[in-house]
């Protein structure tokens, strides 16, 4: 039997990809030239349409500065950015 990844799973991957992305000033095209992807891929990750690999999940934890288990862990604050949480 074939198992489906956890889908909240996907969603904080989803949520934190986003969240940084944005502190890092990316556009989704941009990520994806960066990491080798294509456009439409970060896209679809993003609005949780896609399981990624763990090459993947490698490559943009690398372009985006974090560690795979920052991309995998759920944020205390939702929404909130390591710059807001910094300047606390």
């Amino acid at each position: 039997m074939v198992r489906k990844s956890s889908g909240s799973l996907r969603a904080v991957l989803a949520e934190n990809i986003r969240i940084f992305r944005k502190e890092n000033e990316l556009s989704q095209e941009a990520l994806a030239e960066q990491c080798g992807l294509h456009r439409t891929y970060i896209g679809s990750v993003e609005r949780e349409e896609r399981n990624v690999t763990l090459g993947t999940l490698e490559v943009l934890a690398a372009t985006l500065r974090v560690t795979v288990p920052q991309l995998l862990t759920e944020r205390e604050a939702s929404g909130s950015s390591r710059r807001e949480e910094a300047s606390e």
